[in-house]
This record gives C-alpha cells, sequence and structure tokens, in this order.
C-alpha cells in the first residue's frame, strides 16, 4: 500500500512538473479525469485546453491552422452528425486515413459518443484490412479518398465516411466528415455511460496485426510518458511518426494535453520537408521512428545546414531499435536531444533513454520511468538478477493491455507481461535490447540474435541499410544470412562484408550468405517485416 502511494505521489509530481495538471485548476483536472474515464483519452485532452486556451493552435496540416477551440466544436457536432446517421455505443469505428485535422476531430467524435476506434494501418491492402475489420467487428469505416480503392475489399455492411477528399469540390460518393459537421450544434454533449475503447493494432510484421484493447486510461498513467522526456506546456511538436503508430498516437495525445500545437506532414514522410517544418514552426519537439531519423541525417550537412532547427529540444524515437551508431550521428548534428523509447502496443511504456545515458552507453533503451517495473526471466520462469546475462522482458504497466481481440493473450508471470524481446541490464541498471525471441536462432550450438549482426552492419559508412534473419543449414541447424542496401554510389562486395564481421564478432555470428538488396521491407513503424526477408531467401538459396 506504501509502495502505490509513493507512485501516485510521485505520478502526481511528474505532471505537476510538466504543466500536465495545475494547481489552481484541481476542479478542471477532475473534469478532464471523468471525461477520460467516459470518452477515452482524445476528448478529455481536447476538451481542457479548448476551456482555457481556446484560440491557441492545436493543428496544423496542409489546409492550414486549427484551434483548440475549433477543434472542440467541430467534433462535438461531428458527433451529433454521426448520432444522427444511426452511429453510437455499440459500434466500431475505424480509421483509414493520413494524419490530419479530419482523422483528429473523428478519433475526438468517435471517443464522445462512446463508440469503440480501431486505427488502421495506412499500408494495408484490401484482404487484410478486410481480414482485420471483420475480426473487430467494424461497422463503420472513415477512410482519406486516397485508400478508396482498398476499402472495395469490404462488405457493403460496413458504413463508409470520407476523412479527407483531394477533390472536396467534386460531390457524390460516401457522405464526408465535413458535411456531418456542417448545421449541427456545436455545444457539449452529455458522456455516455462508458468509453467504447481503443484498439490499437501490433505491428503485424510476422503475419495479421493483433488487436489490443484499452478499455480505460487514466490521465494519472501520462506521467511515465513525461517522466523521463521533459515535454512541457506550450510550444510546437512536429509528429512525423504515424498517429497508427503507439509512438505517434501516444505522444500526440501528451502534445494535445499539454496545450502543444502539433504540425503533421502530409502523405508519406519527406525527410527534408520534415525538417522545414521544425524550422519553419520553431518546434521544441520532433516524433519520429528510427528509419525516418536515418533518412533525416542521410540528407547530409549541407542540406541539414540549410535549415534553422536550433529550436529543437527533444527528438523522441519509437517503434523500433536504434543502432549506437545512428544515436551518436543524431548527438553529432543536432546536439544531445534524443530520447530513445522502447515500449510495445501490449505494455506502452517500458524504458526511456535520456540523451546522456546514449553519450555513455549508446544503444541503451535507458531506464523504466514512473509507474514501470521491468523484470528478466529465463525461459524456466527464473528471474534473473545478474547483470550482463539475457533473459526475457516482462512489464508490470498501469497502461498494459488486457488481451488480444481474438482472445489471445501474452505471456504473463508474477503481475508482468512478456514483451517477446531478450535484453540485459548492464552494471550501472541500464537496459539493452539483445533482439526479438522468436529472431533467435540456434547455430552449431550457440545462441545468435541477429540484431547484433544488423546493427553492425548498418553503422557502416558504406551500408543505408541492413537486416540479418536466420535459415536452416543441413550441418549446423541454422546460419545467418544478411541482407544490405548500398548507400548511393557504392558497390559492396559481400566478401568484405563477411571479413568484416569475423573481425567484431564470433565466428558463429558471421553470415554465411550476404545478399546485396535494392531495399529492405519495412513497415510503417520501421520494423523489419522478416517475413518477406524469408521469401527472398528461399528465393535467393
Amino acid at each position: 500500500m506504501l509502495e502505490k502511494t509513493v507512485q501516485i505521489l510521485r505520478s502526481l509530481e511528474v505532471l505537476r512538473k510538466r504543466g500536465f495538471i495545475h494547481p489552481l485548476r484541481l476542479a478542471a483536472d477532475a473534469h478532464s479525469a471523468k471525461i477520460a474515464a467516459h470518452c477515452g483519452p482524445f476528448p478529455a485532452m481536447i476538451s481542457y485546453t479548448a476551456r482555457y486556451s481556446p484560440d491557441r493552435q492545436a493543428l496544423v496540416d496542409a489546409r492550414g491552422t486549427l484551434s483548440y477551440g475549433a477543434l472542440e466544436r467541430q467534433s462535438n457536432a461531428l458527433a451529433r452528425g454521426l448520432s444522427a446517421a444511426g452511429i453510437g455505443p455499440g459500434d466500431t469505428a475505424a480509421v483509414l486515413a493520413r494524419d490530419h485535422r479530419g482523422a483528429v476531430t473523428t478519433m475526438i467524435a468517435a471517443g464522445k459518443l462512446g463508440v469503440r476506434l480501431v486505427i488502421m494501418n495506412t499500408g494495408f491492402a484490401g484482404p487484410q484490412l478486410r481480414e482485420v475489420a471483420e475480426r473487430e467487428g467494424v461497422t463503420v469505416l472513415f477512410h482519406d479518398d486516397e485508400f478508396a480503392s482498398a476499402t472495395t475489399a469490404l462488405p457493403d455492411t460496413v458504413a463508409r465516411l470520407r476523412t479527407w477528399s483531394d477533390k472536396p469540390w467534386v460531390t457524390g460518393g460516401s457522405p464526408t466528415v465535413e458535411s456531418l459537421i456542417a448545421g449541427n450544434a456545436t455545444g457539449p454533449l452529455p458522456l455516455p455511460a462508458e468509453s467504447g475503447g481503443l484498439v490499437l493494432l501490433t505491428s503485424g510484421t510476422t503475419g495479421t496485426p493483433k488487436g489490443a484493447v484499452r478499455k480505460r486510461i487514466s490521465p494519472l498513467q501520462s506521467a511515465q510518458l513525461l517522466d523521463r522526456v521533459p515535454l512541457t506546456r506550450g510550444g510546437a511538436m512536429v509528429v512525423a511518426a504515424p498517429l497508427f503508430h503507439a509512438t505517434g498516437l501516444g505522444q500526440f495525445t501528451l502534445a494535445m494535453a499539454l496545450g502543444k500545437t502539433v504540425v503533421f506532414g502530409r502523405g508519406k514522410f519527406d525527410a527534408e520537408a520534415t525538417l522545414a517544418s521544425v524550422a519553419r514552426h520553431r518546434a521544441d519537439t520532433l516524433i519520429l521512428v528510427p528509419t525516418m531519423l536515418g533518412r533525416i541525417l542521410d540528407l547530409g550537412p549541407e542540406v541539414l545546414a540549410r535549415h534553422d532547427v536550433s529550436s529543437l529540444r527533444i527528438i523522441a524515437s519509437g517503434g523500433s531499435a536504434i543502432s549506437p551508431g545512428l544515436s551518436a550521428r543524431t548527438a553529432a548534428a543536432f546536439g544531445d536531444v534524443l530520447y530513445n523509447n522502447y515500449g510495445a502496443t501490449e505494455v506502452a511504456a517500458v524504458s526511456v533513454a535520456t540523451p546522456a545515458e546514449l553519450r555513455r552507453a549508446p544503444g541503451t533503451v535507458g531506464r523504466p520511468p514512473v509507474g514501470v517495473r521491468v523484470a528478466l526471466f529465463g525461459p524456466d520462469g527464473t528471474r534473473i538478477s545478474e547483470p550482463e546475462t539475457p533473459g526475457i522482458i516482462f512489464v508490470a504497466n498501469g497502461l498494459s493491455f488486457g488481451g488480444y481481440t481474438d482472445g489471445r493473450d501474452k505471456d504473463r508471470y508474477d503481475g508482468m507481461i512478456s514483451t517477446g524481446d531478450i535484453g540485459h541490464f548492464d552494471r550501472s541498471g541500464l537496459l539493452f535490447l539483445d533482439g526479438r525471441g522468436d529472431d533467435m536462432i540456434v547455430s552449431g550450438g550457440e545462441n545468435v540474435y541477429p540484431a547484433e549482426v544488423e546493427n553492425l552492419l548498418a553503422d557502416r559508412d558504406d551500408i543505408a541499410d541492413a537486416a540479418v534473419i536466420g535459415v536452416d543449414d543441413p550441418d549446423f541447424g541454422q546460419r545467418l544470412r544478411a541482407f544490405v542496401v548500398a548507400r548511393p554510389g557504392v558497390e559492396l562486395d559481400a566478401d568484405e562484408i563477411r571479413g568484416y564481421v569475423k573481425s567484431q564478432l564470433a565466428r558463429y555470428k558471421v553470415p554465411r550468405d550476404v545478399l546485396i538488396v535494392g531495399e529492405i521491407p519495412r513497415n510503417g513503424s520501421g520494423k523489419i517485416v522478416r517475413g518477406r526477408l524469408a521469401e527472398l531467401a528461399v528465393k535467393s538459396a
């Protein structure tokens, strides 16, 4: 009991320090907590800032700016329009959209109606969209015109509403969000009896993404996302990571709660355009995934120097691992501003590495924030306490999910949930990732984690990207196969690469095969799609 009380007090202090709660607005804070309990996080965060700073810019997209007050009013009007169309508690709404006002207004309105929300990956083709929609019981789909062809895979029983039209002057087709907003009252709505919940999808690198549902989220739990990353009230945040990914969505939600101006790009990620947005809006925070960060750095010193990004205090990266080399390159280009966030869809935040920790131990994922407990266990359930000893990472976290929507679950032990990752602590207590448990291979009796070889290869100046997988071997059971992408104007030599790995790592970690390819398949969060690599390996064997 005492430990829980201390944790609550620590969380409250973090929220106060970051400006998330205000000692003179405790009644408003309590009201926001009530809205969060009934509507979920999005309506709660928006309403708080709209109450005290209605004219503050909430977001910037391709159509201009939108204030907090306007976002609150438009989401109220949209909720009424949806209700009049027969959409309400018991329905499940899916959003298949880029990051913009149409998508954000839809997410808020769904919460205000008590509708369950599923945020779809914009990389879905028709068959994958249909499979996920059927499993989640989607009754209405909100989509951009860009994805209209994919929506034809859904049955006619799923209603369609358009969140963004590239040709708004063209009439016909499904109703638009704007048409449902028009003419409806903009005042507050009564709270639904309960929250519909939010379904986040896993990355799906090995198959169809699973749905991880979160029913209730307490504002107090936001402390874990703010404890080790010094976000503060006001300022501007450029969100390059997509909202369908937990990194983008979580940081966007915090930004709304802190009254920040969120700046979205339009369409697919553009490295230089992202830098230009940081400079134009004097953003103090940039949210992205490691592959995006790598592409920005690959622009080179001359392009980087064109944009004044001296306002940046935080580059928060998540979604996949940051190699030691990428961490060092970021510090050299932008200073000590990189925060390496380690988390998972199922457990939310696990740990955060600060710039000082990354300087001291490049590649670390840092330490757990307030409210999060991390432990390592062996395959037999024995807890591992010795430093430098790898084990399965288990997490206890108030934001953890209750299980997948298809009834499956992650391994649980002693009140903790497995991330499926293998990691170790160093002697100072910093956490490091060794790789995914599913990715580990046994070659000649030795356990090998491909991530170690991937980082070594990716940090070479002549290699733009790299991936390593295990393939069957008649003599050793399994062996490593590497895929590398050359930087422009560079010719790679497979034998030289093998020799380089041999000079740096143990013999059993040297890839037998090195394939030079044009691209490493990755999903929207930057994770390697190893199933597609395995297909390449079969074709090349």
